[in-house]
Formats: structure tokens, C-alpha cells, sequence
């Protein structure tokens, strides 16, 4: 029996002031996933994950979500820009920040949403530094913080978008490691867009790599039989 289904492009274009970058994606997320996305610069994978979070409307075709998704129970990592490394706040108050979306009219956290937070920095092992200044860490500590603020808004779906950029080596095998176990132990559901393709395969259950001209989607053994994965496996 199949996982439940969290989001599904069906037949899917999607581009900006007519212009298309993708189209006729089909892609189907389910619970439990670990979704890695590649392909070369410029090919839409950031458009791709515009679309999934609702922020760009399919030009043609059907983004399907789950009620949970639709709901907003996911977590999203960008990519940090200078400032928001340089973002003056505890690390308490940026993962509490993850709750915002649970808030609703309220205007003061709830003891659920602050016991969540403070659950969630155990989990990544940034707790105690929950008094810090975010922008005193290091990079691999950031993006720690930044997982725990995503766990909070999230407790099927995370979507990450080149999580280990301006990591260290160490750091960046230390947040594959976290992914490993939120996936595998916790059932969350990963994609990820990424550059790092021999890491990401080591993770990953599906890859869909996007083309210029035509896309593939399957499992790491189907995707290493074919044209695009033989051409990694040649680089390698």
C-alpha cells in the first residue's frame, strides 16, 4: 500500500510573464519521501520550489496538496542572504518564529508552540545556545537553528532549497546526518534541492534531475541507469 500523498504535479508549466521554464512536470511527494532535486543553473529547480510552496501559479496544469499542506504543516530552508546571517535575535526567538503560522489571531505564542520550540532545539542540539545571538554562529549552527525553526511549522513535509551552501565539509555531512534521521526515524518527508549529487544520493529515494529540454524522475538505481545519471557517474 502507497504512503499518502502530500503533493502531486500533474501535467505541470510553470514560468513568469509567459515565458515558461518547466513544462509537462509530472511529480508525486508522499509521506516518508526523500526527494532530491539537480540539474544545471538556471533549469528551474528554484522555480520548481516556488510552485510546490504556493508562491508561483502553475501556467498550466495542477499543483495538488493534501489537507495538511494545505494547512501550511510545511517546513521550508531557503538560502540565507548576507542579511539574515547577520539577523539580530536569540536563537530562541527564530525558531519560536516557526510557529507564526500556528498563531492565528493570538497574539502571544502558546506553552505548546514554546515547549514545540524548545523540543525541536533538543532535537538538533542547539539548545543550549537558545540564549545566543543568531548571528554570533557559525554556519553549521545556523542552519541547525534555521531546521528547528522549520521543524516547528512542519511535522510531514520539509522543503530545502541548497541547505549546504557556505557550509564546511563537516557541517554539511552533519546536516546530510540530521536529514538522515528526521527522514528515516521521524518519517519526514525531504526534498531538497541541491548541487552535491554524490552526497545526495546516498540519501535520497527518488531524484528527479531537471534538463534543459527534458526532465527525469526516479528511484537512485533508475536514475544512475540513465543518460543523465551515466553522465554524472562519468564526472565523478
Amino acid at each position: 500500500m502507497e504512503a499518502p500523498e502530500l503533493l502531486a504535479c500533474r501535467d505541470v508549466s510553470l514560468g513568469y510573464e509567459g515565458q515558461s521554464v518547466l513544462t509537462h512536470l509530472d511529480l508525486s511527494i508522499r509521506e516518508g519521501d526523500y526527494l532530491c532535486i539537480v540539474g544545471d543553473n538556471g533549469s528551474g529547480k528554484s522555480t520548481l520550489l516556488r510552485g510546490l510552496l504556493g508562491l508561483l501559479p502553475p501556467q498550466s496544469g495542477e499543483i495538488c496538496r493534501s489537507p495538511d499542506i494545505r494547512r501550511g504543516n510545511l517546513g521550508y530552508l531557503p538560502q540565507q542572504t548576507r542579511a539574515q546571517r547577520d539577523f539580530p535575535a536569540t536563537v530562541y526567538e527564530v525558531v519560536l518564529s516557526g510557529c507564526l503560522n500556528q498563531k492565528g489571531m493570538h497574539f502571544f505564542y502558546s506553552p505548546a508552540q514554546k515547549s514545540a520550540a524548545l523540543m525541536n532545539m533538543g532535537k538538533l542540539g542547539v539548545l543550549e545556545l537558545k540564549d545566543q545571538c543568531y548571528r554570533d554562529l557559525s554556519g553549521g549552527q545556523q542552519q541547525r537553528v534555521l531546521l528547528a525553526r522549520a521543524l516547528c511549522a512542519a511535522s510531514k513535509l520539509l522543503i530545502l532549497d541548497e541547505p549546504i551552501t557556505g557550509l564546511d565539509p563537516a557541517a554539511a555531512q552533519d546536516l546530510y546526518k540530521l536529514l538522515s534521521y528526521l527522514n528515516r526515524k521521524e518519517g519526514m518527508a525531504i526534498v531538497m534541492v541541491t548541487h552535491d549529487l554524490k552526497a545526495a544520493l546516498q540519501s535520497a529515494r527518488t531524484v528527479l534531475h531537471i534538463g534543459r529540454s527534458s526532465c527525469f524522475c526516479g528511484t537512485v538505481a533508475e536514475y544512475l541507469a540513465s543518460p543523465q545519471g551515466r553522465r554524472f557517474r562519468e564526472v565523478e
